[in-house]
C-alpha cells in the first residue's frame, strides 16, 4: 500500500464526516491522541434527517464544552405530544420531571451537519486533530502492528497508516462491508418523505409542541420543529413513484391532511428515503471499530439513531485511551466495547424504535383509540410515566450498558 515515506500518520483514523465520527475524533483529539477524520464529500454532508439530542447526549456534549455553543443554535424542547390528527386532543410527556437524574431535562433540536460543522471546526484548531474533506475510504489491511488505509482523492489514491480505524461513515459504509460483517435485520416496504417549511404550523394547531407525534387510525406523522423550520414526516406507499410523491399536488395533500386547509405551503426540503432496522453481527473486526450507521440502522421514530451512534463513541472513545495512553489490554476493552453497544442496539434500541413505529400505526378502525388509551394510561401513573420518560430519553439504554461486562 505504498512505501513508508507516503504514508500519513494518526494514532486513529475516523472514517464518515457526520456528527458520530465528528465528535469520535474531537474526543479522542482533545485527550491528547493524534487523529484523522476522513469525509468522502466536499463538506459536512447536510442531512436534514437527525435532528434530537437527547438529555444523556446533552450530558456528554456539556462535559466536552460543546453544549453552550450547540444551545444557541439549537432549540429546546423539553415536551413533547402524542396527538390525535383529527380531534386535535394531546397526551403531553414532560421531560423536566427527569431533572433529579440530568442537569439536561430536555430535547435539544438541532440539525445533525451543524453539529457536525461547530465540533468539525473544532477539531482542526487542536494540534492533535485533523478532518480531510474529499477523502474516501478505498480499503484497509491490518496486521499486528496497525491498520494501513487506502483513501481516494479526487485525483489521486492517498495511503494512511494508525493504530485503529474507526467507521462511522454511513449506513452504506464501505469500512463495513469491508470487514465482511453481516448486517442483519429488515428494510421496511414503506419510505418515508419529510419536508420541511417555514410557515407558521404552530397557529393552526393548538396548543403544539416541539416534538409531535400524530396520528389516527387512518395517518401518522411526526411534526417536529427545529430553530428554522417545522418538519413533518410521514409514511408512503412503496409502489407509488418518486416523482408524484415529490410533487406539489403530494405535498399539498400531506398538509392538507395535517392541517385541514389549502394553504399554498412552501416546503425547503422534500427527502424520500427507505428505513432499515439493522444491527452489524460484530462492532469489532480487530483495529477496525463501527460505530453509528455504520454499525446499526433503526427508523427515526424516538430520535434514537444519532442518539445511539454518540453513545457508541462516549464508550469506545474512553477504551482507546484506556489501550492507546494507559495500556489497558486491547482485546478486553474492545471486546467489551462490542458487548455492550451491540447488545444496546438489538435489546433496546431496535426495539424501542419498533415500538415506537407500531403506537402509531393503525390496526384496525379502533388502532388509533386502543393507542390512546394506552398512553392516556401511561401519562396519568407516575411510576409508568417516570419508567417511559427514562426509556425514551435513553437513560435506560446507558444503564444496560453499564450492567453488560
Amino acid at each position: 500500500m505504498g512505501s513508508q515515506t507516503e504514508l500519513k500518520r494518526a494514532r486513529v483514523i475516523v472514517a464518515g464526516g457526520g456528527p458520530v465520527g465528528a465528535l469520535a475524533a474531537y474526543q479522542l483529539a482533545i485527550t491528547g491522541i493524534d487523529t484523522i477524520l476522513l469525509e468522502a464529500l466536499p463538506d459536512c454532508p447536510e442531512d436534514m434527517r437527525a435532528s434530537t439530542l437527547h438529555p444523556p447526549t446533552l450530558d456528554m456534549l456539556d462535559e466536552l464544552g460543546l453544549l453552550d455553543e450547540l444551545d444557541r443554535i439549537g432549540l429546546r424542547a423539553p415536551i413533547y405530544q402524542y396527538r390525535n390528527r383529527r380531534s386535535g386532543e394531546a397526551i403531553e410527556f414532560d421531560l423536566g420531571e427527569l431533572a433529579d437524574v440530568s442537569a439536561h431535562p430536555y430535547r435539544l433540536q438541532c440539525e445533525q451537519y451543524k453539529i457536525a460543522r461547530l465540533v468539525i471546526a473544532k477539531l482542526d484548531a487542536m494540534p492533535t486533530g485533523q478532518a480531510i474533506f474529499n477523502r474516501r475510504v478505498l480499503g484497509y489491511t491490518q496486521d499486528s502492528q496497525g491498520i494501513s488505509v487506502a483513501v481516494e482523492t479526487p485525483t489521486a489514491v492517498e495511503h494512511f497508516r494508525a493504530d485503529y480505524l474507526i467507521g462511522a461513515d454511513g449506513a452504506n459504509s464501505t469500512v463495513r462491508k469491508w470487514t465482511g460483517t453481516e448486517f442483519q435485520g429488515f428494510t421496511y416496504p414503506e419510505r418515508f418523505l419529510t419536508l420541511s417549511t417555514r410557515y407558521p404550523i404552530e397557529e393552526h394547531l393548538d396548543g403544539l409542541a416541539n416534538v409531535n407525534y400524530v396520528s389516527d387510525q387512518d395517518q401518522w406523522y411526526v411534526l417536529l420543529r427545529v430553530p428554522e423550520f417545522w418538519r413533518v414526516l410521514v409514511p408512503t406507499e412503496i409502489d407509488t413513484p418518486a416523482e408524484d410523491l415529490l410533487c406539489d399536488a403530494n405535498k399539498d395533500s400531506v398538509f392538507g391532511g395535517l392541517l385541514g386547509n389549502d394553504d399554498n405551503i412552501e416546503t425547503y426540503h422534500r427527502t424520500l428515503y427507505r428505513v432499515h432496522q439493522r444491527v452489524a453481527a460484530n462492532f469489532r473486526h480487530g483495529r477496525v471499530l463501527l460505530a453509528g450507521d455504520a454499525a446499526h440502522l433503526n427508523n427515526p421514530l424516538g430520535g434514537f439513531g444519532m442518539n445511539s451512534g454518540v453513545h457508541d463513541v462516549w464508550n469506545l472513545t474512553r477504551k482507546l485511551r484506556d489501550i492507546l495512553i494507559d495500556g489497558a489490554d486491547a482485546d478486553t476493552a474492545l471486546d467489551l466495547y462490542d458487548r455492550q453497544r451491540r447488545s444496546v442496539a438489538k435489546s433496546f434500541v431496535q426495539t424501542q424504535t419498533i415500538a415506537n413505529k407500531k403506537m402509531l400505526e393503525a390496526g384496525d378502525g379502533s388502532g388509533g383509540r386502543n393507542q390512546e388509551i394506552q398512553m392516556a394510561r401511561i401519562a396519568r401513573d407516575d411510576g409508568l410515566r417516570r419508567d417511559y420518560l427514562m426509556r425514551q430519553s435513553m437513560y435506560e439504554s446507558l444503564q444496560q450498558e453499564a450492567d453488560i461486562r
